[in-house]
Parts: C-alpha cells; sequence; structure tokens
C-alpha cells in the first residue's frame, strides 16, 4: 500500500492566507510606513544582505539555531550568533560585544507574536592598562581573569516574562575573548569552559567567539551559481568566526504556562537594540520597533528563521524588516506578498528552466509565518505550529516571522541534513541545528518540495556545500572553536581540544542520505511519533525520503 503524500489543495484560499488578506486595513497603513523608511541619527543595522548593515556589524544578527539539547533532551539549547566575516587576525582590537546595545534572544509561546520569554545580555568594557598599552593581551592567557588579558568584557544576563517583569540571572560574568592565537591563547578550550556559566534553576549560557556554524556557498548571488550551476562547492563561510550567545534552559522555562506536555511549541527570534536610534521614515512615520518600553532602546537588527530577510524580503524593503515586530508581520503586504508570491522560484525558472511551482503560494505561509498544522494551510499534518498548544486561547495567534521548535520531537538518532525534507522531524523547519543544511532545505522548500513530496532533481544538490569546515562539540555550547589561521592562508584554525567524534549524540556527522546519490527523488509522508505527553504528531505524516542513486 503506498503512503499519502502532501499535496497542494486547490480551490478556495486557505485559512491563513484568508488572515492575512484581511489584514489589508493596516496594512495600507504600515506599508507606507515601511516604504520610505531611512536611518536618522545614530545607527540602524539589519543583516550582512541588508543596505545598512556595514555601519553597525556588532549589531548585526547573523544566525538562530533552536534546538533539544541532545545530550540533555529535558532541555532546550538556544543560540544566535552576531558580527559577520571575523577575520581571525583582524587585531589589535579582535571582536567585542557592543557595550551599548543590548542582545536579545525571545520567545513567544501562545503565537501572538510578541514574547512571553526574553533573554537579555548586556556587556560592559574592561581595560587594565589604555595609557600604556595598544595590546589585547600583554602575555600568555590561561585564565579569564589573567592580568595579562588587557581588555575583556563582562555581562548581565536578565530574563523578562510577558508581563515585563525583570530578574537578574547572572552579573558581572564574563564573557570569553576573541581568540587571539596560540602563542596567546594556547588553551582556548579551557577559557571556553570557564565562560560557561551556570545559573540558577538549572540552565547554563556562554557568550564568546566560535566558529561560524553556517556553512553555504555564497555564490548564489552571482546569477545562481554562474548561471549554470559551475560556481559551486566552496564554503564561504571557512575559516572565519562570529560572537555566539548561547542559552540552555529546562523545557518548561520556556513552555506556556510551564507545562511542555501540553503546550510543546515555542516560537524564537534574536534582536539587537541600541538606546538613542531613531528610525524614521521620509513620509514622517515612525517605523514600528521592538524597543523596550520607556528605555528609549530601539530595535535595529532581527532574526528568526534563517534566509528570510535574504532571499524572500525584497530589497525596498530589507532594513524596515528589521525594526518590525513579528506581531507586525501579517500586516505588512509588501513582506506577505512576496512569501505568496516568492522572487527565487521565478530566478530558478528564468535561469534553469525550472517551473516556478503555482502562486499564491500557502505552503510558505506555513513554513515561514504560521508553522505548520493542518490547521494552518495546506500542509496536512501537525508538526510545529503555537497553534498545537492546548492552552493557546481562540483570537490570541498571529501569522509571524519566527524560527518555530516543537519541543516533544525528541533529538534524532541518525541526524540527517536536509531535517523535515528527509523525514527528519527534529531538525530545520522544525526548530533549526547547527548541522542543518538549511541553504538546501529553503530552496527546495521554495520550489515547492514540501507540496509535491519530491525533491527538485536539478537542484537536488544546490550549493554542493553539505557540512560544516569544523566539528561541533558534543556538549554544550556545541558550537565548534573559533579559528585563529588568516582566511586568505586556507581559514583553518587551531582546534586542539575539539572531542574526537564532533558533536556526537544527535548534532554532528549529519547523514547525507538525501543528496543527489539517492535511487529515488521521492519522499512519502511516513507516520509520526506522538510526541512527549501532547501526542501532537500523532495523526500527522511526515516526510521520508528515499535514497537515491546518481551523482555522487
Amino acid at each position: 500500500m503506498s503512503k499519502p503524500r502532501l499535496f497542494r489543495c486547490a480551490g478556495a484560499p486557505g485559512r491563513s492566507e484568508r488572515v492575512l488578506a484581511g489584514a489589508g486595513v493596516t496594512a495600507l497603513v504600515a506599508s507606507a510606513a515601511l516604504a520610505g523608511l531611512v536611518p536618522g541619527t545614530g545607527y540602524a543595522s539589519s543583516h550582512r544582505e541588508a543596505p545598512l548593515i556595514a555601519g553597525d556589524p556588532r549589531a548585526d544578527n547573523t544566525d538562530v539555531y533552536a534546538f533539544v539539547s541532545p545530550d540533555k533532551p529535558d532541555t532546550v539549547t538556544l543560540v544566535a550568533n552576531w558580527i559577520p566575516f571575523e577575520e581571525p587576525n583582524g587585531g589589535p582590537n579582535f571582536y567585542p560585544f557592543a557595550d551599548d546595545a543590548r542582545y536579545h534572544i525571545r520567545v513567544d509561546a501562545d503565537g501572538d507574536g510578541k514574547p512571553d520569554t526574553t533573554y537579555t545580555w548586556a556587556f560592559t568594557n574592561h581595560i587594565r592598562d589604555d595609557a600604556n598599552q595598544f595590546l589585547y593581551n600583554t602575555g600568555v592567557v590561561n585564565k579569564l581573569d589573567d592580568p595579562t588579558l588587557n581588555f575583556f568584557q563582562t555581562y548581565t544576563l536578565t530574563v523578562t516574562n510577558a508581563a515585563g517583569e525583570t530578574k537578574t540571572l547572572l552579573k558581572d560574568v564574563p564573557a570569553a575573548p576573541s581568540n587571539v592565537g596560540k602563542a596567546s591563547m594556547p588553551n582556548y578550550p579551557s577559557l571556553r569552559k570557564q565562560a560557561t556559566i551556570d545559573f540558577p534553576g538549572g540552565g547554563q549560557t556562554y557568550a564568546g567567539q566560535a566558529d561560524d556554524p553556517f556553512f553555504a556557498d555564497l555564490r548564489v548571488f552571482d546569477l545562481l551559481y554562474g548561471g549554470n550551476l559551475s560556481e559551486v562547492g566552496h564554503d564561504t563561510l571557512a575559516g572565519y568566526n562570529v560572537n555566539t550567545i548561547a542559552i540552555q534552559v529546562p523545557k518548561k522555562d520556556l513552555a506556556l504556562k510551564g507545562d511542555p506536555s501540553r503546550n510543546p511549541v515555542i516560537g524564537v527570534w534574536s534582536t539587537t537594540d541600541r538606546k538613542g536610534v531613531q528610525v524614521s521614515s521620509s513620509m514622517g512615520k515612525s517605523a514600528p520597533t521592538g524597543g523596550e518600553p520607556g528605555g528609549g532602546w530601539k530595535q535595529v537588527s532581527r532574526l528568526g528563521n534563517p534566509l528570510v530577510n535574504e532571499v524572500v524580503v525584497p530589497l525596498k524593503f530589507k532594513d524596515a524588516f528589521n525594526a518590525l515586530t513579528p506581531d507586525l508581520d501579517h500586516t505588512i503586504t509588501p513582506v506577505v506578498d512576496k512569501v505568496t508570491d516568492p522572487i527565487v522560484p521565478k530566478l530558478i525558472e528564468k535561469i534553469y528552466k525550472v517551473p516556478a511551482p503555482a502562486t499564491p503560494r500557502t505552503d510558505l505561509v506555513e513554513i515561514f509565518l504560521t508553522g505548520i498544522c493542518k490547521d494552518c494551510g495546506p500542509i496536512q499534518a501537525d508538526l510545529n505550529s503555537q497553534k498545537l498548544n492546548k492552552d493557546v486561547g481562540k483570537g490570541a495567534f498571529v501569522p509571524s516571522e519566527e524560527l518555530r521548535l516543537n519541543m516533544g520531537v525528541a533529538p534524532a538518532a541518525n541526524p540527517n541534513r536536509l531535517g523535515v525534507l528527509a523525514g527528519d522531524l527534529a531538525g530545520f523547519p522544525n526548530g533549526r541545528r547547527l548541522a542543518d543544511d538549511v541553504l538546501d532545505i529553503d530552496v527546495q522548500a521554495l520550489e515547492g518540495a514540501a507540496l509535491t513530496g519530491k525533491l527538485v532533481p536539478a537542484l537536488a544538490t544546490v550549493d554542493s556545500v553539505d557540512t560544516n569546515d569544523v566539528k561541533f562539540t558534543p556538549t554544550f555550547p556545541y558550537v565548534g572553536l573559533p579559528h585563529t589561521a588568516a582566511v586568505n592562508q586556507g581559514g583553518k584554525g587551531d582546534h586542539t581540544g575539539v572531542p574526537d567524534g564532533g558533536i556526537g549524540a544527535g548534532m554532528g556527522g549529519m547523514s547525507n542520505a538525501a543528496k543527489a546519490d539517492d535511487t529515488d527523488d521521492a519522499f512519502p509522508w511516513a507516520p509520526a511519533s506522538a510526541v512527549t505527553g501532547g501526542a501532537l504528531l500523532a495523526a500527522g505524516g511526515f516526510l521520508a525520503l528515499r535514497r537515491r542513486r546518481g551523482n555522487a
């Protein structure tokens, strides 16, 4: 007996589409404000792909990850990165966090597009001798409190609930420094361990430098790899570092009403706020911001799902998107239009003659704005929408761009880099693990794979970069150790101290079984097992990719 596949729904628009269309009245006003956004005094920021990002890289969110901790499955790990393309030898000042910004990881448990839990890191700079030294360190650094570390940072970590009540979890604790090199910091793994700090309630956090875990060939921007897929196979991020903030907490700390069995789905995004920033419109209207009430803090950067601002949001609205809060997303017609009628499939059709899927793309509305559930759109499965949480009230849910994670899905014993598209329900777009190949997944999703139940054979290998350039570690914070060698010398830094076997326990060694060497490009839905306590997935079916032979 054949197994049921995903299918495209014909006829009347889906419920999510009607919700989006019904927002037209507010969209008219909001999109007018968006259309003329320019930075005022102070700073404005976006991701690297947006026009204003070059002016403020320390506020630039590069990637967000959310996954059930493979070695501690009763907890969830959230990772957010800042400062793209850190050349390891970029001294003498290297790469501190901004001390005039606030870094946030936000969690929405009830699907209203507003944070129910916000973790905030605020950094302070310290210089031991600024009158007689120019060096970051004046000798070997073995401990975070060594006097040879001339420049160092501490931070305070707070958590704020939906009512705006804030509690301090850690105060003036050390961040890990930039990895200057083997002579200065011969045992960086030890420094990382010292900077991994427990806090009350069973959580831990890390702030410091790391290898950039994002892997992709960014020659995609040269007419989609040269117009003939000739420009593929090079990890553009290899050898570069980022600044990482990671936190691991019990699931109950994030779940709606503290009950992950009834309410296992959360939405995650990161933001950067700056004080005294004014992002204004040429029409005299202030842009919506995520600044803290009454504090003068304004949101200048935002990131949830990977590649949304890069390849979905048009150039005209990229900077404005970073000032929006997720609860407003569904009201912004120019952004919603590019979800239901995306640009990338049209470019692929023009360059590679692969037909673009029919529009409107309500499947992409599910993936990017609502999460996947049978009541959300044409993808007939229950996976990671907050609508599945039993205690979400009627009318509370709004479509919003968030990285959604079902905490009830256990870590995969044999993770697949293509995540849900390959039948691995613990992978992207159900959260995001460090080793998920999000570029390949997003391209296939944009080409309609979630609806047809088949990968697009012509784009089966996409960028031909399937894994990160260094191993991830088996325990928190999981990210690889930072490089020390210059990128233009091959980008292979010193990773002494990374345990053998990579990240282990469901995080590293992602299977490449879903590449072009599989025998059948169809992946029929297979019944999913019930999630812990909630049984949300018992009736749904999910993708199981059959191996197909072909190009190695």
